[in-house]
């Protein structure tokens, strides 16, 4: 049974002029998920997630958040959605809880509410033994669980996070992304990164913007995936290429250097075994056969280099 969808856009878009920073944009978050949205400086990340969380209106489309529309009824909407944008909204002379008690304020938590809601966050993001420090003697990496702390404060269904680990050194990352997997297991994320580990370390699913158009969207398939395109073959008495090509479910056949063979393989067809039958039967001499997985790296280099923006969907393996 498909979870409940908590945000869905429809024909996302935003133009400046004649430049699109983000076109035709469709994006459906379900409950538990964390959905990563993946490009190059300049993809149209960041207006996506501004669409997202109401602060920049789209030219084109809707954003609906728990079955709420954005545009009609925003304050309802941002009740079940909370936002970090890239540069965490912290004020340096306010202590850790002095800002989380005006944060709870904004969003309209009553004073019996308010000291549950401040404790949890703070509980969550680590931030409980520094509450009486200044935010502006906080490390950046402190200030950006300051920033986190703020968006899951109210308990919102949604939490968007833009470059959650942008400027931070690799401990504050790898505590940043323990945060994130351990706020989705409450929440639904949506996480926009242009680093492709970040991406693989804590979603289920990933999109990739290039241009402005989201050019991919797949689900990070299970570590030991088999769905593969490609095979690589080598023998020391080597067939013809016709040979190999009349085995079923090989559609091409590409020779390489030292008896080796590239082989395309039809869609959701596995001819390894009848390859080494094959190979075995005509006394080929098969030393090497292992198939050819795209990873989500090979993938987001072939997308954001070309010149074309169509979308094709390609089967991934997640990073082990």
């Amino acid at each position: 049974m498909t979870p409940p969808t908590l945000l869905e856009a429809e024909s996302l878009s935003r133009h400046y002029g004649p430049n699109r920073a983000a076109h035709d944009i469709h994006l459906r978050l379900h409950k538990g998920e964390i959905l990563g949205l993946l490009g190059p400086n300049g993809a149209g990340k960041s207006t996506t997630m501004k669409m997202l969380a109401g602060v920049l209106a789209p030219t084109e489309g809707r954003v609906t958040i728990n079955g709420v529309s954005l545009a009609d009824e925003p304050k309802i909407a941002k009740r079940s959605l909370g936002y970090l944008p890239e540069q965490p909204p912290v004020y340096p002379e306010l202590t850790i809880d002095e800002y989380l008690n005006f944060c709870a304020d904004l969003h309209g938590l009553t004073r019996q509410q308010r000291r549950g809601a401040v404790e949890r966050a703070m509980t969550a993001c680590g931030l409980r033994d520094l509450s009486k420090r200044l935010i502006g003697n906080l490390s950046k990496g402190y200030q950006q669980r300051c920033g986190i702390a703020q968006a899951i404060l109210h308990q919102p269904a949604v939490v968007i996070l833009d470059e959650p680990t942008v400027g931070l050194d690799p401990i504050q990352i790898l505590e940043i992304r323990k945060l994130i997997r351990s706020i989705g297991r409450d929440h639904s994320v949506i996480l926009s990164s242009h680093i492709l580990p970040e991406i693989q370390a804590v979603c289920e699913r990933v999109m990739i913007m290039h241009c402005g158009r989201v050019v991919y969207a797949e689900r990070l398939a299970a570590a030991g995936s088999e769905d593969f395109q490609t095979v690589l073959v080598a023998f020391t008495r080597p067939p013809a290429p016709n040979q190999l090509a009349s085995i079923d479910g090989i559609s091409n056949v590409d020779a390489l250097d030292d008896h080796r063979f590239r082989l395309s393989i039809i869609r959701h067809q596995d001819p390894r075994a009848a390859i080494a039958g094959t190979a075995a039967a005509h006394g080929w001499g098969l030393i090497e056969l292992r198939a050819e997985v795209r990873t989500l790296e090979d993938i987001f280099v072939e997308l954001t280099t070309r010149d074309t923006t169509d979308a094709v969907p390609i089967p991934i393996r997640a990073a082990a």
